[in-house]
């Protein structure tokens, strides 16, 4: 087995990135696509996570070794996510998350329980 220059992990699994926060599993799908059409597939990892405990903010990827948080990604954004990081080394800021520092599931929410004060291109109710 070769060690990946990356290593990347899609949350796929939980209450909310699969289907409440947006299509988990496309993204995961287009994403493994997107590296083998790129010939990387030896060279970078993709796999499916469960919980990142950061629910209302995904679905959720995080990329190894640099440890960078991505949040609300969509099969659409997959692509500058292999071609300017993946690929690049370069993260995509737009999509960056940076984690609030609080513990899981302690997110303050609204009235129909998203976070709030986050800020960034999360789909309105789950869509």
């Amino acid at each position: 087995m070769s060690v990946y220059e990356r290593h990347v992990f899609v949350c796929t699994r939980g209450d909310w990135c699969p289907a409440v926060d947006g299509d988990g599993l496309g993204v995961h799908a287009a994403m493994k696509a997107a590296i083998r059409e790129a010939g990387a597939a030896g060279r970078i990892r993709i796999n499916h996570s469960g919980c990142f405990s950061q629910c209302g903010n995904g679905p959720m990827v995080v990329v190894y070794p640099e440890g960078t948080w991505y949040a609300a990604v969509t099969p659409a954004d997959v692509g500058e996510i292999v071609t300017q990081h993946l690929l690049g080394g370069e993260p995509v800021e737009r999509l960056r998350y940076d984690p609030p520092g609080v513990g899981p599931h302690e997110l303050e929410r609204d009235e129909v329980g998203r976070p709030i004060g986050r800020t960034g291109p999360w789909p309105a109710g789950g869509e």
